[in-house]
């Protein structure tokens, strides 16, 4: 369970990695075939909104990766909970406010994980 756990978790991280850079660094560029239903001509002059965005979602990011180096496996879950729950509620307000598919990407993932993590936590 364990294992499962934080490979889920870590594929998380690594998906608001990616977001990071989507959202900071290429929003003109592949962030307008990525956010389909937001007007084009917007991308340009929302720049630096995106890049806050990009911000947080580092922080999200960061927050799972420190779980891994956490040795007491309880607050190690615990860390990881917490950020696996932000990243839950980001996703399902994302999915309501923005696009839906952001659903499938954000939230369903990290539901997953903290599955594994509560089946994991269990044992200990």
């Amino acid at each position: 369970m364990h294992l499962i756990a934080q490979i889920l978790t870590g594929i998380v991280a690594v998906i608001h990695l990616y977001i990071v850079y989507l959202e900071m660094f290429a929003w003109t560029t592949k962030g307008k075939e990525t956010f389909k239903s937001f007007p084009k001509h917007l991308f340009e002059d929302t720049k630096g909104m995106a890049a806050n965005q990009g911000l947080y979602n580092g922080f999200l990011a960061a927050g799972l990766i420190w779980s891994f180096f956490i040795r007491d496996p309880a607050w190690s879950c615990y860390v990881a909970y917490f950020f696996q729950g932000c990243v839950m509620i980001a996703g399902i307000y994302g999915a309501i406010t923005v696009q839906r598919s952001i659903l499938l990407v954000q939230t369903i993932p990290a539901g997953l994980a903290m599955l594994f993590t509560i089946l994991y936590q269990s044992t200990l």
